[in-house]
Parts: C-alpha cells; structure tokens; sequence
C-alpha cells in the first residue's frame, strides 16, 4: 500500500483518479529517485503497484502499467560535438539538410523520406509526422536553424511535393528520397567525424533522444516526441543519459578532492 500512498502525495490525488501517462511520470520519479536505482528496485515498484491496483479492483490501472524488459544492448550515441562534426561533414547544403533532419527532429529514416513540403509549418516551426499502419501522428518542434536552411534550400532546389527528392526521376516526375540514398549521405560524411563509434542514421534519433534527456526533457514528452506507443521503449534512453538524478562518474573523480 505504501506505493500508492506515494502515488497520492506525489499527485496530490486520490490513486484511482489517477490516468495511465501519470502513473508512468510516477514510474519515471521513482527512475530518478536514487542516483543508482536498479533494476530490480524499478520492477518491485511496478509489481507493488500492480498487486495495490489488484487489490483495490482497478483492473484497467493494473493492466495498462508498463513491463520493463531487459535490454540486450544499448544504443551508440554521438556526443554534441561529434554530430556538430557529422552535420558540417557534407559539401551540399541537401545532404547537411537531411543529417539535421535526422538529428533535430529525431526522424526514422522512412520518416525522413516520406515526408512531405505540407508536413513543414514555419510559422509554428513544427513537423507533422504521419505514422503508417493506422499509428498515431505526431508533432515535433522544428528547430530556428532548420527553418533558415530549409527555406535556403527551398529557393535553390525547389522540391515540389516532397522535403527531399531522389536524384533518380521517373520521367521528371518528383520522386520520395530512398533509405539507400540516406545510408550513402552517413558512409559519405562518416569518414569526417573525428570517432571510433560505428554509427548508422538511426544513431541520430538515438543521440536525439538522449540529448533531450540530457538537456532536462522528461520521459513523457520524449515518448510522443519519438512516437513510441510504449513507454517501456522510451525508458532505455534513461540508462543511456547522463544528466540529473542520475548523473554517473567515477571514482576516481572524488578520490583525489579529500
């Protein structure tokens, strides 16, 4: 009962009022309230909740709270100045584009290609993002820096219906980018980054996820801003950062301060 006594000071609340986004925001509080939280401390959380919501015949709460899997491995992430070094590695202005594309707004890939010049709002500076298989869109800020290239490149190349058009053409009609053409723009630049980490174009969305956290975004924004319907996916991320509650060191770092 103690987990829900919590839920309740934490929201001010009574629990069984409470919506399944707050009752993970609670589960990312619970994340960051040790500096070293194990895995296990996480789990026994989730289950005392569960066994509380089962008691009180709040079957939906119980059901709806999120199973942490255990990771088999955790994403590379770039550091800031190896993606400033990645974004300024292309010679053309489209190519730079497509990397900050990646990175500022954390896109997959088929995201990136798909996406259209109505998706761009300037004015609000955002980007829609039309999930496929009946997925929810999603909304992601668009950075001031974009804006300015975007509009530079809108000028020169003018894309019709596509943000970013193949080079290859089907009879001059305008074509969506390809993954494969993505891949060439990272092998390309990949060389002019100055790192030993083997990294892909999905590495940005990871480095893009992990910098939000970093810079002090919590969980929950991160979440729909990535477009997981999950927050379990989204909860990896925290292992990754080194910000906050969780800020790791070593050591070494304090043996020689005393």
């Amino acid at each position: 009962m103690r987990c829900l006594a919590h839920l309740a000071i934490y929201f001010k609340s009574s629990p069984e009022n409470l919506t399944e986004e707050q009752i993970n925001d609670y589960l990312f509080y619970c994340q960051n309230l040790h500096k070293t939280p194990s895995e296990s401390f996480f789990k026994h959380t989730i289950y005392g909740l569960r066994a509380t919501y089962k008691v009180l015949g709040l079957d939906k709460k119980r059901i709806g709270l999120p199973q942490i899997k255990r990771q088999n491995s955790l994403p590379v992430v770039l550091n800031k100045q190896e993606v400033r070094e990645l974004l300024n590695a292309p010679k053309y202005l489209k190519h730079r584009l497509i990397l900050a594309m990646l990175y500022g707004c954390g896109l997959r890939s088929y995201e990136l290609c798909d996406l259209l010049r109505s998706d761009l709002d300037f004015d609000r500076r955002t980007v829609l993002i039309k999930k496929k298989k009946g997925k929810t869109d999603r909304y992601v800020p668009l950075s001031a820096h974009l804006v300015r290239g975007l509009k530079k490149y809108f000028e020169t190349e003018h894309p019709i219906k596509y943000v970013f058009n193949s080079q290859v053409t089907n009879d001059g009609a305008a074509r969506d980018l390809t993954t494969r053409a993505i891949q060439w723009v990272i092998k390309e630049s990949r060389s002019k980054v100055n790192t030993q980490k083997k990294f892909t174009a999905h590495t940005l969305r990871h480095s893009y996820a992990t910098h939000l956290l970093e810079d002090g975004l919590n969980i929950i924004s991160l979440k729909e801003l990535l477009g997981h319907a999950r927050i379990e996916t989204t909860i990896m991320y925290l292992q990754v950062c080194n910000s906050g509650s969780s800020v790791k060191f070593s050591p070494l770092d304090t043996l020689f301060k005393s």
